[in-house]
């Protein structure tokens, strides 16, 4: 057992670090102030392979592993956690095209989705089922040589922008063996998109409904084989929610670097904050849920790496604690700084309203622990 990074993955995470600093960072204020989307940035950390990190490399794909795929989102999301979280939605998308897409279909999309020449969504959440994924009721009826669409999905990161979308649809019977995954272009017609949602966090990436209206799809674009759509959306969840854990301990190491920045140079009652016990024991404890939240983040990667029997736990046990750990590491950040935490002047508020949302997408925390109690019942 090794906790220690190889040479590769130090300059992998120096890489990532170097772009969030240069990239992001600076602009991650006026991002979610404004509700700028910044593709153009986006495009720039697909340059140095960040957008297709664990896609194979015959199309283009970086072809590294999920352990160092959580290095980057770490570091990509100390600079903008909304921006990071894309790119890791990104990710999710290209890699199931890749995987389980015909030779065609990977030759058709893959390339332009390594270099973010064109931008994909995830599409499987819906209106009417959110946790209960596979009581979904998009449909997709086969015409001759096109599938048509019909239904709506919701809360889609990037509707209306990206220019592929990952669509889970019901081809058959009532549950997860009946629903199968397609690829949709944006300008197909009978593709539409509602209005923007307003949001708490996770201003600088959009967020709408997506619906089809008699979309008709051609046949080629069937992801895999008719009925195993669920499989591949649950494939891509366990390394989507690692991508998300990964994704809060960036924005709270940065809470937790500004909290003891802070805590440094604040003076109360003629010292400064950090020369009380009690604060050095809440940035102790702050720096001990994150150790421990990355840990498990690791441990999980490395279980997809591996392909361990137990990856699906692991990476629901990680989720649920590392989004929970880090939401609480940022909230307490806030706290050390009072009132100033409350103003936009200081990042504490912004990190603490886009952390919140990782504790529901890509499975909720409270499913998390269903799938957590699932996996141990069957052991």
């Amino acid at each position: 057992m090794d906790f220690a990074l190889t040479e590769d993955q130090r300059a992998i995470a120096d890489m990532a670090r170097a772009f969030a600093d240069s990239e992001l960072a600076p602009h991650s204020a006026r991002w979610d102030e404004e509700k700028h989307f910044p593709v153009d940035v986006m495009r720039k950390a697909a340059e140095l392979g960040f957008a297709a990190i664990y896609t194979g490399e015959e199309h283009g794909g970086t072809g590294l592993g999920r352990v160092e795929s959580a290095i980057i989102f770490e570091e990509l999301s100390r600079g903008d956690v909304s921006v990071a979280a894309f790119i890791s939605i990104h990710n999710m998308a290209c890699w199931m095209i890749d995987s389980f897409g015909s030779d065609e279909l990977r030759a058709r999309y893959v390339p332009a989705l390594v270099g973010m020449d064109k931008i994909a969504s995830y599409c499987l959440t819906e209106p009417g089922s959110g946790s209960d994924a596979a009581a979904l009721r998009t449909t997709a009826r086969r015409e001759g040589e096109h599938y048509v669409l019909n239904g709506s999905k919701a809360f889609i990161s990037g509707a209306g922008t990206s220019d592929v979308y990952v669509v889970m649809a019901r081809t058959g019977e009532d549950g997860p063996r009946g629903i199968s995954t397609f690829v949709v272009d944006k300008d197909t017609p009978g593709l539409g998109f509602g209005a923007q949602e307003k949001k708490m966090g996770w201003n600088a990436q959009p967020t709408a409904i997506v619906s089809f209206d008699d979309c008709r799809v051609p046949a080629r674009n069937l992801l895999g084989k008719e009925g195993d759509g669920f499989r591949y959306a649950m494939m891509g969840l366990d390394g989507g929610r690692l991508n998300i854990a990964a994704c809060s301990l960036g924005g709270a190491r940065l809470a937790l670097e500004t909290a003891q920045s802070y805590a440094a140079t604040r003076k109360q009652f003629g010292k400064s904050l950090d020369a009380f016990q009690n604060t050095q024991f809440k940035l102790a404890d702050m720096a001990t849920a994150l150790d421990a939240a990355r840990l498990m983040v690791l441990r999980g990667a490395w279980a997809i790496d591996t392909r361990h029997p137990d990856k699906t736990k692991w990476c629901a046990m990680a989720k649920r604690m590392a989004t929970d750990a880090c939401f609480e590491i940022a909230d307490d950040a806030l706290q050390i700084h009072g009132g100033y935490g409350y103003l936009k002047d200081y990042p504490l508020e912004r990190i603490v309203r886009d952390l919140r949302v990782h504790r529901i997408l890509e499975g909720t925390n409270e499913i998390m622990r269903v799938i957590t109690a699932r996996e141990m019942m069957r052991q």
